[in-house]
C-alpha cells in the first residue's frame, strides 16, 4: 500500500501488524444495540445487529431515513458506545474511538484557516508524527486523490467537490484499514458526484487504495450496487433491525444500464418498501379500514411526507396508467431513497396506493385523490387520514377536550414513550401538515395549540 512503510513509526498504538488477507475479519458488530433516552427509559434506535465487515470488500449500509444506518457506522468506528453487545476490530473489543478506521463525513468539515495541505495532516499530527514526514505523506495523499497543485490553498478556493477530496485524502493518510464514508457524496453536485465515485472505485481496483475495507453509508440505492460487495439493507420498523443483505457479484467497473444490474436495483427496491413478516399489519396494505385498530401510534410512526409531496407522487404515478416501476420512477426523477420512500410510505398508511413487487399501484381512491379537483381531494384525504393512528389521536382528543383545543405538549408526552424527541418533532410535523390539509384541526404556532377546525397560525 502507498504508505504502508510508514505505519509503525507514525502510529503509537498500531493495531495488530502486518496487512490483514482478504476476507479475514476487520470489524465485527454482535447484538449490537443503540438507545437514547425517553419518557419510560430508553428508546432503542438499532436493536439486534450482527455484521461483519471483511478486507477486500465495501459495504453499504441502505435504509430508509431513521433506521439507524449513521448512527451504526459511528458505532463501528467507536465514536459513540452501544448500549448493548460488542464491537470489535481485529478481534479486539472497542472501548473508545476505533483506531484502525477514519471517516469522511456528508459535510466537509475542514478548518477554513488551514491549507489542503494542513487540513489533511491533522490527523497524522494527532498522533504525534514529526512534522517533515507528515507533510511529505500529505503531499502523497493529495497526489493520490486528484489534488495536486491545491496544497497551498484553503478551502474557501476550492469547488465543493475539490473540498470533499481533502476530506479523503484526510481520511485516507492516516492508511486506516476501514473507511467509513457517511453519505460523503450526498452534498455534491450529480456530475461532480459520480466523477468522484468514479474515481475512488479505480484507485480501489488498482491497489493503490491505502485501505483494505469500505463502509458507506448511502440513500441511495444505485449508489450502493454500483460500489458496494454488499448490500446490508436496514429496517426502520419500529427501530434499526439489519433486514436483509444483499451480495453484488457483478465485476466492475458496473454497467448501470446491464439487467443484472437493474435487476440487483429493484431487489433492493423490494426490501426497502416491504415489511418484515412480524410487524406487517393483516388485511390489504395501505390502511384498510378492517387493520385500523391493529395499527397503534406506536408501531405506526408518520413518514416524513408532505402533502405536496405524496399529492404529487400520486398525480405521477396517476398519468401512468396508475401504476408505475418504483426503480424506473426513482431514476427517471433523480429521487433517493430519502426523497421518494417516505411518499410511498405515506400513500401506502392512508390507503392511496400499494406495493406489489417492484411496481407502486394506486388504489381506487388513490386514482380518486389524484384526478379530483382541490376541495374534493380534501375531502378523500381527510377520510384517508382518520384511519392513520396519530392524526386519530389528535383528532379524538380535541373532540374530548371544552372549547376542543389541546397544547401539542399533550401529544409530544404521550409520543414520547416510544420515540425519541427528533422522532416526535418529524412526526407532529406531518401530523400538522395532513391534518390543516384535511381541515380536520388547525395549529397556532404562537400558542402551540392544536384546534378542532380552521385555526389561525
Amino acid at each position: 500500500m502507498l504508505f504502508r512503510s510508514r505505519r509503525s513509526r507514525r502510529t503509537p498504538a498500531a493495531p495488530p501488524p502486518g496487512p490483514p488477507a482478504d476476507g479475514e475479519v476487520l470489524l465485527e458488530a454482535v447484538g449490537l444495540t443503540k438507545a437514547y433516552a425517553g419518557a419510560d427509559g430508553e428508546l432503542p434506535v438499532l436493536s439486534g445487529i450482527d455484521l461483519q465487515v471483511r478486507a477486500g470488500e465495501i459495504v453499504a449500509l441502505l435504509g430508509k431515513s431513521g433506521s439507524g444506518k449513521s448512527t451504526l457506522l459511528r458505532c463501528l468506528a467507536g465514536l459513540i458506545p452501544p448500549s448493548s453487545g460488542t464491537v470489535t476490530y481485529r478481534g479486539t473489543a472497542l472501548t473508545g474511538a476505533n483506531p484502525g478506521t477514519a471517516m469522511v463525513f456528508q459535510t466537509f468539515a475542514l478548518l477554513p484557516w488551514l491549507t489542503v495541505r494542513q487540513n489533511v495532516e491533522l490527523g497524522l499530527e494527532a498522533r504525534g508524527v514529526p512534522p517533515a514526514e507528515r507533510a511529505a505523506a500529505a503531499l502523497q495523499a493529495i497526489d493520490l486523490i486528484g489534488l495536486d497543485g491545491f496544497g497551498s490553498a484553503y478551502p474557501k478556493e476550492l469547488s465543493g467537490g475539490m473540498r470533499q477530496r481533502v476530506g479523503f485524502a484526510r481520511a485516507l493518510v492516516v492508511e486506516p484499514d476501514v473507511l467509513m464514508m457517511d453519505e460523503p457524496f450526498s452534498a455534491l453536485d450529480v456530475l461532480t458526484a459520480e466523477n468522484l465515485r468514479g474515481e475512488l472505485l479505480e484507485l480501489w481496483e488498482s491497489g493503490q487504495f491505502p485501505t483494505r475495507a469500505v463502509v458507506l453509508v448511502t440513500h441511495n440505492i444505485e449508489e450502493a450496487v454500483l460500489m458496494a460487495d454488499r448490500v446490508v439493507v436496514l429496517g426502520a420498523r419500529p427501530y434499526g433491525t439489519l433486514r436483509e443483505t444483499v451480495r453484488v457479484d457483478l465485476p466492475r467497473p458496473r454497467d448501470r444500464d446491464a439487467p443484472a444490474f437493474d435487476a440487483l436495483v429493484d431487489r433492493v427496491y423490494r426490501i426497502m418498501t416491504g415489511r418484515a413478516k412480524d410487524t406487517r399489519p393483516p388485511g390489504r396494505p395501505g390502511g384498510a379500514h378492517g387493520d385500523a385498530e391493529r395499527r397503534t401510534v406506536a408501531n405506526t410512526p408518520l413518514p416524513t411526507a408532505s402533502v405536496d409531496g405524496l399529492s404529487g407522487l400520486a398525480d405521477t404515478v396517476a398519468h401512468r396508467g396508475g401504476r408505475c416501476d418504483l426503480a424506473d420512477l426513482a431514476d427517471e426523477l433523480a429521487l433517493d431513497v430519502d426523497d421518494l420512500l417516505p411518499q410511498v410510505d405515506a400513500l401506502e398508511l392512508l390507503g392511496l396506493a400499494a406495493v406489489s413487487g417492484d411496481d407502486l399501484l394506486l388504489t381506487g381512491t388513490g386514482l380518486a385523490f389524484a384526478e379530483a379537483d382541490v376541495q374534493r381531494s380534501k375531502e378523500i384525504f381527510a377520510r384517508a387520514a382518520l384511519d392513520v393512528p396519530l392524526v386519530r389521536l389528535i383528532v379524538h382528543s380535541l373532540r374530548g377536550r371544552p372549547g376542543g383545543a389541546l397544547r401539542d405538549g399533550f401529544f409530544r408526552d404521550l409520543l414520547a414513550h416510544h420515540y425519541t424527541s427528533e422522532q416526535v418533532d418529524r412526526q407532529l410535523e406531518t401530523a400538522t401538515d395532513w391534518g390543516r390539509y384535511a381541515e380536520l384541526y388547525g395549529y397556532a404556532a404562537a400558542t402551540r395549540e392544536y384546534r378542532l377546525g380552521d385555526a389561525p397560525d
